[in-house]
Order: C-alpha cells, then sequence, then structure tokens
C-alpha cells in the first residue's frame, strides 16, 4: 500500500511539470549521483520550490508525506519554517554567509514510477534530507536526516520555539538516569564531537563509531529509555514503515545495542553534546555543538539497507537471474 501510494504522489507531481521542470526533476535510477547527498546550505540536483506553481508545491510536499509519519510531516515543515527566522538572526549579528530561503529545497525521482524496475525519490535541502527507495511492494527510507538551525529559537517573537526537542530529550534522559558506574561506559569524551561522525558518507563505515554502554548491560527502566529512543527515529517514516524497521531491529537482537554520550549533560545554548546508538544493523546520531551548541544534526542509517541496498540485492537476485 505504501509504495503504491508513493507511486501515485510521484506520478501526479511529474504530471504537473512541464518538460522543462520534469527534465531538472528526473534522473535515471543509475545516475551516478543517486548516493550523493548533503545536509548543508547550497543547490542540489532537482526542482526547487521556488521554480514550481503552488499547485505543484502542494503535489511536491503530498509525495514528502508518503514517507512521513504525521510527526515527521510537521517537523520537516517546522525545519523549513526556521530558514527565515534564521536568516534574520544572521542579519541581526552580522554574520550571514548563505542565502536562507524556505523555497530553497529540491524534489527529485530517479526512475519511473510504477514500472516493473526499482525507482527512488528524494527530498533534499538544508537540514532535510530524505531519500527513499522503492522495490516492488517494498519501501526503504534511509539515510535519513534532520536538522535544526537554531535549535532553540533565542528571541524574536518565536523565542524558545524548538523544531528537533524529543531527539535532544529522549538522548539526555537516557544519560541521566544512567548510575555512576554505567555513565562512565556510556560517557566516552567530555568534548562532543563538531559533526555527526559518518557525516554524508554513502556508506557509513560501523566500525568507525564510538560504542559505548550495552543494551544487555542496562536496568529494565534504563532499556525502555533506549527503547523509546530508537522508536522516535524509526517513527519518522509512516507507521507501517516503522513498524517494518523496528522489526529488523529487533531481529538482528536488542542486547548488543549500545548508546554513546560525549559533552555535556547540561541543557542550553552552550552545553555541546553528542550521542550515538549503534546497533548490528543501524546507526542513530545526534550532535548539537555548532553556532554555540544551537544547532542539532541527526541521521538514521541502515548499514544493510541505506540507499535500498538490501532491497536491490533480493530483486535482481530474483528477478534477473539467468535461466537456467
Amino acid at each position: 500500500m505504501t509504495a503504491q501510494t508513493m507511486t501515485q504522489a510521484a506520478q501526479a507531481f511529474l504530471a504537473s511539470l512541464d518538460d522543462g521542470q520534469r527534465a531538472q526533476a528526473t534522473a535515471p535510477f543509475d545516475t551516478p549521483d543517486h548516493r550523493e547527498w548533503t545536509y548543508v546550505p547550497g543547490p542540489r540536483p532537482g526542482l526547487r520550490l521556488k521554480d514550481m506553481s503552488e499547485e505543484q508545491r502542494r503535489l511536491a510536499f503530498a509525495l514528502l508525506d508518503t514517507g512521513l509519519s504525521e510527526r515527521a510531516q510537521q517537523t520537516a515543515r517546522g525545519i523549513i519554517g526556521l530558514e527565515p527566522i534564521l536568516g534574520e538572526l544572521e542579519r541581526v549579528s552580522g554574520t550571514v554567509h548563505f542565502e536562507r530561503d524556505p523555497e530553497l529545497y529540491w524534489f527529485r525521482v530517479l526512475g519511473t514510477p510504477g514500472a516493473a524496475e526499482p525507482w527512488a525519490w528524494r527530498t533534499n535541502g538544508h537540514h532535510i534530507a530524505i531519500h527513499v527507495t522503492v522495490v516492488g511492494d517494498d519501501v526503504a527510507v534511509t539515510p535519513h536526516f534532520f536538522g535544526a538551525n537554531p535549535a532553540r529559537v533565542p528571541s524574536g517573537p518565536q523565542e524558545g520555539l524548538r523544531a528537533l526537542p524529543d531527539e535532544e530529550d529522549l538522548g539526555r534522559a537516557l544519560v541521566l538516569a544512567l548510575d555512576d558506574d554505567r555513565r562512565k561506559i556510556a560517557i566516552v569524551a567530555e568534548t562532543a564531537p563538531d559533526d555527526i561522525m559518518s557525516r554524508m558518507d554513502p556508506v557509513v563505515d560501523r566500525k568507525a563509531m564510538p560504542s559505548g554502554l550495552a543494551y544487555g548491560d542496562m536496568t529494565d527502566d534504563q532499556r525502555e529509555l533506549l527503547r523509546g529512543l530508537v522508536r522516535h527515529y524509526l517513527t519518522r517514516p509512516t507507521p507501517a514503515l516503522a513498524d517494518e524497521a523496528w522489526a529488523r531491529v529487533e531481529g538482528a537482537g536488542l542486547e548488543p545495542v549500545t548508546f554513546t554520550w560525549a559533552g555535556s549533560l547540561e541543557p542550553g545554548i552552550g552545553n555541546g553534546h553528542y550521542y550515538n546508538v549503534l546497533g548490528p544493523t543501524f546507526l542513530l546520531e545526534y550532535d548539537n555543538t555548532q553556532n554555540n551548541a544551537n544547532h542539532i544534526h541527526s541521521v538514521w542509517r541502515d548499514f544493510a539497507n541505506d540507499w535500498g541496498e538490501d532491497l536491490l540485492a533480493k530483486h535482481y537476485a530474483t528477478d534477473h537471474r539467468e535461466d537456467s
């Protein structure tokens, strides 16, 4: 059902475009830059919201919404809504480096929606990077990135607004719930790294990630907090896709999943901090250090199924095998 809904939304979006727009918004599934991505400001491949009509924008967001839960839909719009706020903060402080425009988000469809072969769609811009791969009735949704700058609006009409509150609060609740001995294992550094360590790598090096306290070594209450943190990230996509993702996590086993923290335990601007959750099949990363620790980067990666790799391998093994 999810794949069919995405197909219909992608077809409706593409049908609304003229030839020039469609040329920008589409590419072959095997385009060389398929796995290139970024979360910093700047141009992307695809068609910008700025270059769409109001109806085309509606259809573009309708496509985006097919891959997100209701909560994540609001989160994505909140992140986009931070752009003019950030622009005004930078203007007042005299630190303007980039154009901050809520219409600088790009939509792109790779391959042909509804065809027998795999296809994909993506929404990219400052602090939003949604990558969805569709193979038959199956859907993969990682890499999945949300960020927020400012993490907490420091002044103005929307002072105190937070676009990603739970990403921060759930992680801190877990580290503060640890007793001293377990906290010493979970905290691996007094200073947080200056960004998520997986960066924008097409493939994550699992061995390069620090690992701290294992789920299997936590108390029941601490385990519940860790499960809640993982579920928060995994419920960014629609409920059906979230349930599939959680089933894969449970299937690989929760015992070896580790929680790692670095940096300050105190909330508030100026207190840089980082955490990751590292499992046999997945990685969650969160960093809030830039802009005086008021700038969040958070990502969900799947070691086997980023870019739909696992789905594609199964597809090619079954549908493209040579006749004996």
